[in-house]
């Protein structure tokens, strides 16, 4: 009877959580805005993975409205569950601290948050092991943080515009 040694290297079976799944399954704010503030699409090119964000924004500059059209692995799929947990409120700020603590947790073992809108992130720690699922699990950040960004800078440029019309 041979024995198969035992091998570091990670199965990508053990990469599909239950937790993982479960986000998968229960994605928020599927779908699209009829009148969007901001609207990015993220594509990873190693996995063919797509993800749509749009948002509007409320006076103060925070996510008023989301919406997401995901096409990804359950894995992206689970980002996006994270993701569209947390948006509705969110500032550039805040949407940018949660890539930055996924994109640490995942490239440089940094521990997800314990607390705080982006404690859920600990769910894709298994696909620290798994490098090219990296880029297509920061995709829906990747896409919320450029609609978040179009849409301040639209509206600057509209109140430039307001502040021109004022002056004449």
């Amino acid at each position: 009877m041979t024995k198969t040694p035992p091998t570091s290297t990670p199965r990508l079976e053990d990469l599909y959580t239950p937790e993982i799944l479960a986000l998968a399954t229960a994605m928020p704010h599927v779908g699209q805005l009829e009148q969007a503030d901001g609207e990015a699409l993220a594509h990873s090119r190693l996995c063919g993975s797509r993800v749509r964000a749009q948002l509007r924004l409320d006076a103060q500059g925070r996510v008023a409205a989301f919406a997401q059209d995901v096409h990804a692995c359950a894995l992206g799929q689970a980002a996006a569950a994270i993701l569209g947990g947390n948006v509705i409120g969110a500032d550039l700020a805040l949407l940018q601290e949660g890539r930055a603590a996924l994109e640490a947790m995942l490239r440089e073992g940094a521990q997800p948050p314990i607390t705080g809108a982006w404690q859920a992130l600990r769910a894709l720690q298994p696909v620290r092991d798994y490098p090219p699922r990296h880029a297509a699990v920061l995709l829906p950040f990747d896409a919320a943080i450029v609609a978040m960004r179009k849409a301040l800078e639209q509206r600057e440029r509209m109140n430039g515009k307001a502040e021109e019309g004022q002056g004449a």
